[in-house]
């Protein structure tokens, strides 16, 4: 969703071959089971002692709301992570949604980059209470509007604020794990893995975070977050947003020299996303165990896969474990129902399988990309492209059968 992996979509390289663990796997090569948090919010149980005080201090920079004399704007959507990320707990799903927009021609995708695009910030520096905007900043020519849509676009849709619990062991996953359950589906729903730029290693890696796999690593997702949704320059990714496109715009308003900051800050909060526990499913029923295997009749585990198992990590806890993300964290076709934004190694018409873990925090109200499904049942029938042949199986299904279904999704 960023300027930086708009203009660093073409960078892609063949993965690694090598072997991997994947599911499914033989019981003797899975990990012992990740552990989970009780209720929402809370770091995996058992952490050593200095761990906690990582996840603490993270949690810390997680929820500290930006001044504009720390560097906030001049274009951003909060001033804190915890703003959006704080459904049913810190680090959950929001209630928000981030703007994109720019032009699609046939298969060819234009961020509008001089225009503003793809990312269409909410607020400026003025919208912090103008008087004391202008007393930091007297002499930026800003205005309290949030970005316009560029006149050029002919797409524009929302995002959905996502939560944030387990991701640790989704970054501790070694990519050959994802290149090998992509080899292992069927032709006609195969995923394919995203190839996206890693500023830290300053090469390609597997895209694993955001609706598109946009992002490499937690470490990256917490500098471009900072960017994007704050305004807060860092050493990786040490250029303002240009308002409107347009650089002239930061004269007067970029007041703090850049980076804002310090690689310390960054390190903290993606410790914090690393060590945040994943939610324990609640208890099966009757009625939730047969849509569990309705789950699996459908194909929906195919690309919605129960079960992971990281690689090793310095943190116990996220070392070689078996986790249920139920998402392949692969790119798959929707077709009709893709967001028609290109982006890092995704086109017009691909999303990541979005993760179900998690599920009933985030409720049955608000799904999709754009929050546009309001139930499960709308969910499911947007399923497009290599979603179609679910979306079929779903509506043979009897209202009992689905009454099940939606009973085990509730249990997530």
């Amino acid at each position: 969703m960023t300027r930086i992996l708009a203009i660093v979509a073409a960078l892609s390289a063949a993965s690694a071959a090598l072997v991997a663990r994947a599911q499914p796997l033989p019981p003797a090569q899975r990990g012992a089971s990740a552990a989970v948090a009780s209720s929402p919010g809370q770091p995996f149980p058992g952490l050593s002692a200095t761990e906690i005080a990582r996840f603490e201090s993270g949690r810390s920079a997680f929820e500290r709301a930006r001044s504009l004399e720390a560097g906030l704007g001049p274009l951003f959507n909060d001033s804190a992570c915890n703003r959006c990320h704080n459904r049913k707990g810190v680090g959950g799903a929001g209630i928000q949604s981030a703007v994109m927009a720019g032009r699609l021609d046939g298969d060819a995708f234009d961020p509008l980059l001089a225009q503003g695009g793809p990312t269409i910030a909410a607020n400026t520096l003025l919208f912090e209470p103008a008087v004391r905007a202008k007393r930091a900043a007297p002499d930026c020519k800003l205005t309290r509007d949030a970005e316009s849509i560029p006149d050029d676009a002919n797409v524009v849709t929302r995002r959905r604020t996502t939560p944030l619990f387990g991701l640790g062991l989704v970054d501790a996953t070694p990519d050959t794990v994802f290149v090998e359950l992509a080899r292992r589906q069927p032709a006609p729903i195969r995923g394919r893995v995203a190839r996206v730029h890693d500023f830290a290693a300053g090469a390609p890696r597997m895209g694993k975070f955001g609706w598109k796999a946009q992002t490499p690593s937690l470490h990256q997702f917490s500098g471009q977050a900072l960017l994007f949704e704050i305004g807060l320059t860092s050493p990786e990714f040490p250029a303002e947003q240009p308002p409107f496109g347009d650089a002239s715009w930061l004269a007067g308003c970029d007041i703090v020299p850049d980076p804002e900051v310090e690689a310390a800050e960054v390190e903290q909060m993606t410790e914090f996303m690393q060590l945040l526990a994943p939610i324990a499913p609640l208890e099966a029923s009757a009625e939730s165990r047969a849509g569990d295997a309705l789950f699996g009749r459908l194909g929906c585990d195919t690309c919605h896969a129960r079960r992971l198992t990281s690689g090793p990590s310095p943190i116990a806890a996220l070392s070689e474990k078996t986790y249920a993300p139920y998402s392949d964290f692969l790119l798959h076709d929707m077709g009709a129902e893709g967001d028609r934004i290109a982006e890092g190694g995704a086109g017009p018409r691909e999303m990541r399988t979005a993760p179900l873990w998690g599920l009933r925090l985030t409720g049955s109200t608000r799904l999709w990309h754009d929050g546009r499904a309001g139930s499960f049942q709308a969910a499911i029938e947007r399923h497009d492209g290599q979603g179609a042949r679910s979306r079929a199986a779903f509506g043979a299904l009897s209202s009992r059968e689905r009454e099940q279904l939606f009973a085990f999704l509730t249990t997530l």
